[in-house]
């Protein structure tokens, strides 16, 4: 049985290199845009857009799940001022991937990836660790994919030129939006 991969993309700078690599190798995938950390409603809404977009572009199926940031912003509450790469982190990457997990479970996928931890401002053992938990919990297989070694770095950096993304300056919550 060949797998039927969910892949959660927090953007399309994040992602648009892997979702090349999955249309070029003919997988089975469909990307997920569930994040409900992003803050304000209107940045949602243009990071789904532009994913949606790469997705379109490599003819790769995409869902939106319902964005959700009151639910969120309750599940992070009393880690409002924990560092990038803190517990509020490892809570959001859980919460999100739990999500789509079981959306996954609902809707015969066989696994789960996400580019979570593309980003460099991201600790990838630190959403891996937080997607083995999900697994745990919901019973559905997480897939790592590599994002970031073996040229996919490169591939990304020069996607986002060519396909001229819009490339946000803070990782999503109101809690980092740090300026780059």
């Amino acid at each position: 049985m060949n797998e039927k991969i969910l892949l959660l993309s927090c953007c399309a700078p994040c992602s648009c290199a892997v979702i090349e690599k999955l249309a070029q190798e003919n997988l089975d995938a469909t990307v997920a845009f569930y994040n409900p950390n992003i803050y304000p409603e209107a940045e949602y809404l243009k990071r789904c857009a532009e994913n949606k977009h790469v997705c379109q572009i490599y003819n790769i199926p995409f869902v939106e799940l319902p964005y959700d940031n009151q639910n969120w912003e309750e599940a992070v509450k009393g880690l409002e001022n924990e560092p990038e790469r803190g517990k509020r982190c490892s809570l959001c990457f859980f919460f999100r991937l739990k999500r789509v997990m079981q959306f996954a479970k609902e809707n015969g996928f066989t696994a789960v990836a996400s580019v979570l931890g593309v980003s460099r401002y991201k600790n990838l053992a630190q959403v891996n660790q937080a997607a083995e938990k999900a697994s745990a919990e919901t019973g559905v297989p997480y897939v790592q994919i590599e994002g970031r070694k073996n040229g996919m770095q490169d591939r990304r950096t020069f996607l986002i030129k060519d396909l001229n993304l819009y490339a946000q300056t803070y990782c999503g919550c109101r809690f980092s939006q740090r300026k780059d």
